[in-house]
């Protein structure tokens, strides 16, 4: 369509097949469905119209922020919504699997042991601080790319939003609650108890008393879906953004690189993801990253328009890789 850019496919793309999926699919464990049908088409024709509205009109501030950032502003409404769908598909989350997995991989749990053989303050405040930077590393890499260059910013928020849909699909066809279901009753669920541990370390009283720790928890009482654990979109995303520092950011790539890095040892350690999460987050990042990149560079097509959506059209239009980092 005119006008139209991969990530507006891509969105697009997304609210249409989650409400396909919905319209066929429905049944007594997903009571919304109608309202969330609703909603998606509601989204669909008000994304449209941005996108008609900003190209017949000339610039100014909200339209263009709009523009620009609605993927982001769109991404908890789609994480949330998996809670609502992810029985859709099976009845109980799958984690039995994942923790008989485990079990013969590694011998025992070590999203348990890991935390209860290092009980330690400084480096639990660590690793919980590691997994919080994750929230900062999506909206700041953007930001840094907004400011710097508009189409270096254009490029990396339609591929950030392509590998985030993506996981949201997989979320709400293959539910995973994660470790945290050890603790009992977590939001709802209880381990089956043929593949329960014995013993269930409690979390140390010295890592408890972190502010990190404190953060996380009210975030994870607050905004965590249910089911979204597998692979980790921790892992897969901020490999992502740390992707577009090496690519556009190389003045701060090496300290994004160990932030990752800590990111990827924190979701085991804090006891939100298995293992098998986090290897499988980093596959997905591996496999999704090129695909997003070429099709960003296949469906963002010259147009009529003017200004920096033009212009990364334009770039899109006329290479097949990206742009060379500037220093």
């Amino acid at each position: 369509m005119k006008n139209y850019t991969f990530v507006d496919y891509a969105t697009q793309g997304y609210l249409l097949v989650v409400a396909l999926l919905v319209l066929v699919f429905h049944n007594e464990r997903t009571p919304m469905g109608p309202y969330l049908v609703a909603a998606h088409g509601i989204a669909l024709v008000l994304i449209h119209a941005l996108i008609r509205r900003h190209a017949s009109r000339p610039p100014g501030r909200v339209l263009d922020f709009l523009r620009y950032f609605y993927p982001i502003l769109l991404f908890t409404g789609f994480y949330r919504e998996t809670g609502l769908l992810h029985h859709m598909f099976f009845a109980d989350f799958l984690d039995p699997w994942l923790i008989r997995l485990e079990e013969w991989i590694f011998g025992m749990q070590p999203s348990l042991e890991f935390m209860h053989r290092l009980p330690y303050l400084a480096l639990s405040e660590l690793l919980y601080a590691a997994y919080f930077s994750y929230y900062l590393m999506i909206l700041g890499i953007g930001i840094a790319l907004f400011i710097r260059n508009r189409t270096q910013f254009f490029h990396y928020i339609s591929v950030v939003s392509f590998v985030f849909y993506v996981c949201y699909l997989t979320y709400i066809i293959l539910p995973v609650m994660g470790p945290r279901a050890f603790n009992g009753g977590s939001m709802g669920y209880d381990v089956p108890a043929e593949v329960m541990p014995e013993h269930v370390p409690p979390y140390p009283e010295a890592v408890q008393k972190g502010p990190f720790f404190k953060v996380m928890r009210q975030i994870y009482h607050h905004l965590e879906a249910p089911g979204a654990a597998f692979p980790s979109s921790h892992v897969t995303i901020a490999i992502v953004t740390v992707w577009f520092s090496f690519l556009y950011l190389p003045r701060i790539r090496y300290w994004h690189l160990a932030d990752v890095i800590l990111l990827c040892i924190s979701t085991v350690y804090c006891r939100y993801h298995y293992v098998v999460d986090v290897v499988a987050g980093m596959m997905t990042a591996a496999v999704l990253v090129p695909i997003g990149n070429w099709l960003y560079y296949r469906f963002s097509k010259p147009s009529n328009d003017t200004g920096p959506f033009a212009e990364a059209a334009m770039v899109a239009g006329h290479k097949a890789s990206p742009p060379a980092a500037q220093p």
